[in-house]
């Protein structure tokens, strides 16, 4: 996709006002038109006229309809492809913790990992299945520590 020379890629930077309210606006009309199982069509004018009809699963209008949601919130928004090879830095924002903590994950071998040259790189889709496990432990602990507490009251 080409990009006027005037745009700034939103990863890069928050949404302005008039970007919120537009992702609001077709957020809104995208989870309106949501349907069970089907799929959605949107058709799309240019400033020519001319219209394109795009099909839209249902994956693909939940997709987008999340993204929306961020956006519309005011939140920047990054899209990671699960192939990508992340660096420490990247990985431990992701992760929300610090590089070096990062890095004493990876020394553990608690987070798999590749070299290039001098540097660790870690691939997308590792880092989000450690994470779901992370999440998943923490969700467990504290579901026991609430039993546990339960049964104190």
């Amino acid at each position: 996709m080409t990009l006027p020379s005037t745009a700034q890629k939103i990863g890069d930077r928050l949404p302005s006002a008039d970007e919120k309210a537009v992702a609001n606006q077709l957020r809104k009309i995208l989870a309106s038109q949501l349907s069970e199982g089907g799929n959605q069509t949107l058709t799309a004018v240019d400033s020519r006229g001319s219209k394109a009809e795009i099909a839209l699963t249902p994956a693909i209008s939940e997709l987008l309809i999340e993204l929306l949601r961020h956006i519309g919130k005011g939140d920047a928004v990054t899209l990671v492809p699960v192939g990508q090879m992340l660096t420490t830095q990247q990985a431990a924002d992701i992760l929300n913790v610090s590089r070096p903590h990062l890095v004493s994950l990876i020394e553990r071998g608690d987070l798999h990992h590749t070299m290039v040259g001098r540097h660790r790189r870690i691939k997308a889709d590792d880092l989000f299945n450690y994470k779901a496990k992370r999440d998943q432990s923490r969700d467990a602990a504290l579901t026991n520590l609430a039993e546990m507490d339960a049964d104190l009251i």
